[in-house]
């Protein structure tokens, strides 16, 4: 989801924005300015991912002021709004990643949104492995500051609402939501107080450990601000909008598969991360898939069975994948791993789950 900033001079069309921005969801609205010099104050504040900015402003035109926009936040990217053609060339001569006609339309707020995935998924790839390893969110949870040192939130309902702010970040989340998180019981005013001391204690762990984030207080609420941290799970949200339309290319979903160790949050309690950990397990299984279907279009058997030797290591139940990999020892005619992987799957099914493997998968060995 990308937060977004409009600055049109004009209400009606400021309001106009406002509700066809609202109405997509890849978006988030965090600002919304008639007034350039007032916007250009909060920017730092904000830093948005997408500034939607009218050329035509009086104090402050909208090439001036983009130029100042990045100057403060180098990663807002600009979309400029005009009546007018013929600022086109001076809006791409600082680096704007849109340039749209009025009226602004659905449409149009499509094609910037797909521009804005296609620039996400580039810089997605270059982040270092070195950064990644500070805060793990699959296959368990654990986050270390800039030396390497596990941190210690000291109380667990400050590490509880971390993973929830890491799980959805940039997201504006309720005050009421957060109380109801971690207080469903207790009186209001003393969960409010609670929930007022928990962020504290936040911020001063983030300072403390030097990971680059932050909280900031919006409205009745809070939103966690990642800055330049990536982590495996943000990767994953990262990626949505492209893995949802099937934008996904071979070199990203090589990427998210190898940040997936496991499920969310593994070994955590927390009743709100199940239909996030089961979408995730979804994406990754769907993700796995498809890999290994190239990778046997191209006879890369090798490559295949790795990918799936990592799946079931995680997954040693799922029967579609184990499945697979006994078509895989078939056409390499290494009947040996065949027997070893479905004794292993039986036994798992019977210890585990106190059941008989499926008549599909006894009828793909029957002819042992």
């Amino acid at each position: 989801m990308f937060r977004a900033v409009i600055i049109e001079d004009e209400k009606p069309i400021l309001e106009l924005m406002k509700v066809i921005l609202g109405r997509n969801t890849n978006y988030t609205i965090v600002g919304a300015f008639t007034n350039p010099i007032e916007a250009l104050e909060k920017m730092e504040d904000i830093k948005p991912d997408v500034a939607f900015i009218d050329v035509e402003m009086p104090k402050m035109n909208g090439l001036e002021l983009s130029r100042k926009v990045r100057a403060l936040t180098v990663q807002t990217e600009i979309v400029f709004t005009t009546a007018y053609k013929n600022y086109a060339l001076d809006a791409f001569g600082v680096e704007a990643i849109d340039y749209i006609l009025k009226p602004v339309t659905p449409s149009t707020i499509e094609r910037v949104t797909e521009r804005l995935v296609n620039r996400q998924r580039s810089t997605m790839m270059v982040i270092p492995q070195k950064d990644l390893s500070m805060i793990q969110c699959f296959g368990g949870f654990e986050v270390r500051n800039s030396e390497g040192v596990p941190v210690h939130f000291r109380t667990r309902r400050a590490e509880v609402l971390f993973a929830y702010f890491l799980c959805h970040s940039g997201r504006n989340i309720s005050k009421w939501q957060v109380m109801d998180l971690l207080w469903p019981d207790m009186p209001e005013e003393r969960s409010s107080s609670n929930l007022y001391n928990t962020i504290y204690l936040m911020k001063k762990i983030l300072k403390e450990n030097d990971l680059g984030m932050s909280i900031r207080k919006m409205n009745d609420g809070y939103m966690m601000e990642t800055g330049n941290q990536m982590y495996d799970a943000l990767a994953f949200q990262r990626s949505n909008v492209s893995f949802t339309e099937g934008k996904l290319d071979r070199e990203q979903m090589e990427y998210l598969c190898a940040l997936y160790q496991g499920p969310l949050l593994d070994g955590k309690t927390y009743l709100w991360k199940i239909s996030l950990e089961e979408a995730y397990f979804k994406q990754y299984s769907m993700m796995t898939r498809k890999l290994v279907e190239d990778d046997l279009l191209s006879n890369d058997w090798n490559q295949a069975e790795q990918r799936l030797d990592k799946y079931l290591a995680v997954y040693p139940l799922h029967e579609e994948m184990n499945q697979l990999m006994i078509d895989i020892y078939e056409k390499q005619g290494n009947r040996e791993k065949m027997l070893r992987l479905y004794t292993k799957y039986e036994r798992a099914c019977r210890e585990e789950l106190g059941i008989e493997p499926s008549l599909d998968m006894k009828s793909r060995l029957s002819s042992f």
